[in-house]
């Protein structure tokens, strides 16, 4: 190699930073490629739950692929409590627990340190959703869980020997597809170092070291630089969650945002206390969801790096909704309470800032499984209309960034039968501009199966934006047959609910619309 000593970084020219930066951001985009590419499973190889991410020795984001903004928020989290472990080069790391670098049991992450010379220089990271992790219920995703033990099977931070990934996989109801998913992950993390080695290769270890430094700095001064636009002000907003598996009583978020010169101070006093259901939130994800409220902000050419998160601070409560404490359950936090977090911060910033009307609002999460088989899904809502157009229909909004699962695939590897899919007319938000329309998607079972939904703005709909009307809340409906195999009557199902179902129920979800933009002339906002 042409250098593989260290030295104190020195300025790179404006040319060479530009061409680091896009490079560091293809290692990470490339990796994406190659762990979708190898996973068995349609949740990450068809619907892409997954992430990658690229860090410096001192465990600081340099460049992520554009995946899945509620994993990659939380990812430094999770190399930090590696590298709290004492990596050695070589080493493959793997975790999964929320309250030690993760978000929700079946987000798995792979950590792998890149060494030149014995000497570790950067982190390979990649998490993905794995459909079945063990616990109570087929999916790892049970709608009433009390505690984390229910949820899956907790990996704390360890190194991924042959014999732990067998204790893993032995835990799964689906061991084959975990194995595939794992290594899928690691394959992946393995083409990330070969080409942080061919970087040393071409532009030197001292030259790649100061890259990963200005990078950040340069991330850092483009986002103060949009702060320091906004007016000082504290602007406040607040929002709920519908439930939490154990009671249907709304469970208040509140967040206070204080914009003082280039700076966000983003406060959570007055949210609720943890609860006994599942929606509680590590702190790693409630931090994600405002990165994600910051990265709305800012122009799509700012790098999303540890540098762009430098001028905020979090200050979310102990033992709060937001920052629970083990063994809080928080299997629906990472998809349901991060959606809410980051409309209630979005909703605070509209005062100030040029933001969309909220969105769908939650991740309309499906799971359903039998014996030897898991199938997830989050389902696609309405985006909420902004100044510059109507809100985009049938798309994944906010915390999540996936796919669907093609119906042929749905149908290839499960018991499953889709009766029903289509957009949702008219459930987008009234305005200048409209919300996005959500979808309604019926699924029938062909098997025994439970289904676990976990869900949100089932009662409040998302708000509109300057005038603009709310969309349209969604619906669960559950169709079971009777015993002579004729249809039976339709139940509408609570937000966050658990079944177990015979052969032939048809679970049908109406996700919502997003909310409007703008009065329509000569239309009174509240007609």
């Amino acid at each position: 190699m042409s250098e593989t000593t260290s030295a104190a970084p020195e300025p790179l020219d404006p040319i060479t930073l530009s061409v680091l930066r896009s490079a560091l951001a293809g290692i990470a985009e490339e990796m994406g490629t190659v762990l979708v590419r190898s996973a068995y499973s349609s949740n990450i190889k068809e619907r892409r739950d997954c992430s990658a991410a690229l860090f410096d020795a001192a465990g600081r984001m340099v460049a992520q692929a554009e995946h899945i903004p509620v994993h990659l928020g939380a990812m430094p989290e999770s190399v930090a409590a590696v590298i709290a472990r004492g990596p050695e080069p070589g080493d493959v790391w793997i975790l999964n627990d929320p309250y030690a670098g993760g978000t929700h049991l079946p987000d798995v992450t792979i950590v792998s340190p890149v060494a030149v010379d014995g000497e570790i220089v950067a982190y390979a990271v990649t998490r993905a959703h794995h459909s079945d992790i063990g616990g109570m219920s087929p999916g790892s995703m049970p709608a009433d869980s009390r505690d984390l033990w229910q949820e899956g099977l907790i990996i704390p931070p360890v190194r991924l020997t042959e014999d732990v990934l067998t204790l893993i996989c032995a835990n799964s109801r689906t061991p084959r597809l975990r194995r595939g998913d794992f290594r899928a992950q690691a394959s992946a993390n393995r083409v990330a170092e070969a080409r942080v080695l061919e970087l040393v290769e071409r532009w030197g270890l001292t030259t790649l070291q100061a890259g990963f430094d200005e990078v950040l700095a340069y991330a850092e001064r483009r986002t103060r630089g949009v702060l320091g636009r906004l007016p000082d002000g504290v602007y406040r907003a607040e929002t709920e969650l519908e439930g939490d598996g154990v009671t249907q009583d709304d469970i208040p978020i509140r967040v206070e945002v204080t914009i003082t010169g280039e700076a966000m101070r983003i406060d959570f006093a007055g949210t609720s206390p943890a609860v006994a259901g599942n929606v509680n939130c590590p702190l790693s994800v409630t931090r994600s969801a405002c990165y994600f409220a910051l990265r709305v902000l800012l122009p799509p050419d700012v790098p999303a790096c540890a540098g762009t998160y430098a001028p905020l601070t979090i200050d979310a409560p102990v033992g709060s909704l937001v920052n629970a404490r083990p063994p809080h359950a928080v299997v629906a936090g990472n998809v349901e309470t991060s959606q809410r977090i980051a409309d209630a911060v979005l909703a605070a910033l509209a005062e100030v800032a040029d933001v969309p009307a909220a969105g769908a609002g939650t991740m309309n999460n499906t799971v359903i499984g039998g014996r030897g088989w898991t199938y997830y899904e989050t389902v696609a809502g309405g985006q909420g209309a902004s100044s510059s157009g109507d809100g985009p229909s049938g798309v994944h909004v906010g915390m999540t960034n996936t796919l669907n699962t093609p119906i042929e695939a749905l149908e290839l590897e499960y018991p499953m039968r889709v009766e029903r899919y289509e957009l949702a007319a008219g459930s987008g938000g009234d305005g200048a501009h409209r919300g996005g329309d959500g979808v309604v998607r019926s699924i029938r079972v062909l098997e025994d199966a439970t289904v676990n939904l976990l869900t949100d703005r089932r009662r409040h709909a998302p708000p509109g934006l300057a005038g603009g009307a709310p969309g349209a809340v969604g619906r669960n409906l559950l169709h079971t047959p009777l015993e002579d195999g004729s249809p039976g009557p339709v139940e509408e199902l609570p937000p966050k609910v658990a079944r177990t179902v015979p052969p032939g129920t048809v679970i049908t979800l109406e996700t919502p619309g997003g909310g409007g933009w703008g009065a329509r002339p000569g239309v009174h906002p509240d007609a």
